[in-house]
C-alpha cells in the first residue's frame, strides 16, 4: 500500500480507503456483520488506514448501522486508523431530510462517537447538502464547539448535486472552513475534475468516491443483468443499462500485464488524477478488497493512455 497526504490536514492516508455503505443496509445487497468485520480487519492487514462511514448508512429503524459495525471491528485497533463520518442525514430523523444546524451537529457527533466506540472523529463531513439553502448559519458555531472539545479534528464536505453545490465547496475552502472534500470521480463521471484541480491550491484533501460507477466498472454487469428490487441500480432502464455497459467495454484497453481487470484499471485511473488523496473502495468482502488494494501498487497510466481514456468517454454518467 502507498500513502498520501490528505491535503492540509497532513494526515498520512492509504491510497485505497474503505467505504462502509454496504455494511449498513441492503443498498448493494447486504453484508452479514461477521463478514463485514472480517473485511475491515483484512483491510488493516493490507495497509488500509482510512475508513469512511455515516449515520445515513443504516435503515429506517436504526441510524448508523455501519458505524456500529465499524466500531466493533476497530475495537483495540483505533490508534492504527483514521475514521471519517458525516452529519446532516439520518434515516430515522424527520424522514431523512437534511439537518445542517448547530444542535444537530453536536448531537450527531455524540451519537457517532458512541456507535464508533471512540472519543474523536478524524474527519467529519457535511453529508451531501443539496443546496446552500439547507445550511443554517449556526452550524459553524456547532463545528467550532466540537472541534474545541477535541471530538472532531477536521471538517469536510461530501459533495452531491454537484452543479448546485460545487461553489459551496469553493467558498468554504477559500475561507478555511473545510479541509477535505469527497467527490464522485470515475472513468464514467468526471464532472468534479475542474473543482479538484482548483482546490489543490489550498490544498484540500480529496476522497474519490463511486470510483467503480456503482458497480458498472466492476466487470460483473452485462446488458442482461437484472438487479434485485430495492437495490441502487434497479432504477435503470434497459437502454441506460446497455449504454453504460457499452461505455465500460470502451475502457478495456486500459488493462495490461499489471492491470488485469476493469476494477483495478478504474481505481488506478482515479489515483492518477491530479489532487486525489485517496480512493474509496466499496468492497463488500475480502476478495473484492484485495482487488482494490492491488491498484495502489500498479504502475500509473501513461499520458497517452489517459488521453485516450478521456477521448472515448461519451458523456458523464449520472452518479448515485
Amino acid at each position: 500500500m502507498n500513502y498520501r497526504k490528505l491535503g492540509r490536514t497532513n494526515l498520512e492516508v492509504s491510497e485505497i480507503s474503505l467505504g462502509t455503505w454496504a455494511f449498513g443496509n441492503n443498498v448493494y445487497g447486504g453484508v452479514p456483520e461477521k463478514e463485514a468485520i472480517n473485511t475491515i480487519h483484512a483491510g488493516i492487514d493490507m495497509g488500509i488506514n482510512l475508513f469512511d462511514t455515516a449515520p445515513q448508512y443504516g435503515t429506517d429503524k436504526q441510524d448508523g448501522v455501519a458505524e456500529i459495525v465499524l466500531g466493533k471491528a476497530l475495537k483495540g485497533k483505533r490508534n492504527k486508523v483514521h475514521i471519517s463520518t458525516k452529519f446532516g442525514r439520518n434515516p430515522c430523523i424527520e424522514g431523512g431530510r437534511s439537518l445542517f444546524y448547530k444542535s444537530r451537529i453536536i448531537n450527531s457527533v455524540e451519537e457517532s462517537l458512541k456507535r464508533l466506540q471512540t472519543d474523536y472523529i478524524d474527519v467529519l463531513f457535511f453529508h451531501s447538502p443539496f443546496s446552500p439553502d439547507e445550511i443554517r448559519d449556526d452550524v459553524w458555531e456547532g463545528i467550532e464547539q466540537v472541534k474545541k472539545q477535541g471530538k472532531v479534528r477536521f471538517i469536510a464536505h461530501s459533495i452531491s448535486m454537484f452543479k448546485q453545490t460545487e461553489n459551496m465547496a469553493r467558498l468554504w475552502a477559500k475561507e478555511g472552513k473545510i479541509d477535505v472534500v469527497q467527490v464522485v470521480l470515475s472513468l464514467m463521471n468526471r464532472e468534479a475534475q475542474t473543482l479538484v484541480n482548483e482546490l489543490s491550491e489550498y490544498p484540500i484533501g480529496v476522497f474519490g468516491r463511486e470510483c467503480l460507477a456503482n458497480g458498472f466498472l466492476s466487470g460483473a454487469i452485462t446488458k442482461d443483468t437484472v438487479f434485485p428490487k430495492g437495490t441502487l441500480n434497479a432504477r435503470y432502464s434497459k437502454q441506460e443499462l446497455a449504454e453504460r455497459v457499452a461505455q465500460v467495454e470502451a475502457f478495456k484497453f486500459l488493462m495490461r500485464n499489471d492491470i488485469t481487470n476493469m476494477p483495478q484499471a478504474a481505481l488506478r485511473w482515479v489515483l492518477d488524477q491530479k489532487g486525489v488523496s485517496t480512493v474509496l473502495s466499496g468492497a463488500k468482502n475480502i476478495a473484492e478488497l484485495k482487488g482494490a488494494v492491488s491498484a495502489s501498487n500498479a504502475k500509473p497510466f501513461a499520458k497517452e493512455e489517459l488521453a485516450l481514456a478521456k477521448k472515448v468517454l461519451k458523456k458523464d454518467f449520472e452518479a448515485a
